[in-house]
């Protein structure tokens, strides 16, 4: 890529920060281009737990602009200091300063892509109690998803209504989409109407197809037991889940169900030597469509934002911590979401609209 990649540093009481320098240790070939959007003191600790004490830490550099990112030697950290808390913050523990310090990372990295100054970004993972705890503007964001929501329909001059996105979470072998994300399984029954459901279908077909390069095979979960079996176990497919996707089929995309959604993720999933019934599965609520993806293993998942006009992507994690500082968090999931961004940024997203 001609233009760098923002690592934000994630929460920095959290295994965020370690998980990044064992990229720049471990992969420096998939680390080149890369760069470090957070705090430097913090990234420096980091270098040091992933060291072990006693021997030399990984070097890390602080940089005035992204262009220096890629001047940067391997296995040494580039940083730019976007927070303006610069203190190191308790690890393992919930903090206003450590919610502030993320949340700042995150909106710095997302203006500098919605600039066009970054290719993609990468968001190691913060804590939601830490983001409430830092106060506005940042405690009216559940999680990145909606931030990354406001930060872009800001600049567009549009509600964050106008910008609809979805998260979904990929690994090699499954693929699921969710209607809704962070709200209680209550609000999320009463979000599986036919123009949420249509919108993802929309958003999803677009997405995919870009990734694929052809139009997606997609499924859709039932929400209730069975698929509803016809109504006797609720009326939210006939409703709400079949109109939607009649009117899908309608605009020409390649969707099946409702799917019972106790079989609908085998039947999805890829196997060895050949690919599942489905390339995605449109899930009605956050549990339905990630516990399948992350029991596969997590540290394969990759979360990707669709909808946005910037490429961003996670780990399939949290912020870990009761391991925090510890040196034993797993980087991989947080390298597959670098190779998974280097990818989409390749063919750069554009917002979908509600169809």
């Amino acid at each position: 890529m001609e233009k760098p990649l923002a690592i934000t540093m994630g929460d920095p009481a959290g295994i965020g920060p370690e998980i990044v320098a064992k990229v720049f240790r471990d992969a420096p070939e998939l680390a080149h281009g890369c760069f470090v959007a957070g705090d430097v003191a913090t990234l420096r600790r980091a270098a040091q737990c992933i060291a072990g004490r006693g021997r030399v830490a990984l070097a890390v550099a602080e940089i005035d602009t992204v262009s220096e990112a890629s001047m940067t030697p391997p296995r040494c950290i580039p940083v730019l200091q976007v927070t303006t808390d610069r203190e190191l913050v308790a690890l393992g523990a919930v903090s206003a300063v450590a919610g502030r310090m993320a949340a700042e990372s995150v909106v710095w990295a997302a203006d500098a892509a919605l600039r066009g100054d970054i290719a993609a970004l990468v968001t190691a993972p913060l804590h939601k109690e830490s983001l409430a705890a830092a106060g506005m503007p940042y405690n009216q964001f559940p999680g990145h998803t909606e931030m990354l929501q406001h930060r872009a329909a800001l600049a567009g001059g549009v509600p964050d209504s106008e910008l609809p996105v979805r998260m979904m979470l990929a690994n090699d072998e499954l693929r699921t989409v969710l209607v809704s994300i962070h709200v209680s399984l209550r609000q999320a029954i009463d979000a599986v109407t036919r123009a949420q459901v249509l919108q993802t279908l929309l958003i999803t077909d677009r997405a995919l197809a870009a990734m694929l390069g052809r139009r997606p095979r997609i499924a859709v979960a039932g929400l209730n037991p069975h698929a509803g079996e016809g109504g006797l176990f609720g009326t939210e497919e006939i409703d709400a889940i079949v109109p939607a996707i009649e009117a899908a089929r309608a605009q020409g995309l390649d969707v099946s169900g409702p799917v019972a959604p106790d079989t609908v993720f085998m039947r999805a999933r890829a196997r060895p030597g050949g690919r599942g019934e489905f390339d995605v599965v449109v899930a009605m609520y956050h549990d339905q469509g990630l516990i399948p993806v992350k029991y596969l293993g997590v540290d394969k998942g990759v979360n990707v934002t669709l909808g946005l006009p910037l490429v961003r992507t996670s780990p399939d994690h949290g912020t870990a911590f009761d391991i925090a500082g510890t040196a034993t968090a797993d980087a991989a999931s947080l390298m597959q979401a670098i190779r998974m961004a280097r990818d989409l940024a390749a063919s750069p997203p554009q917002p979908a609209t509600a169809g």
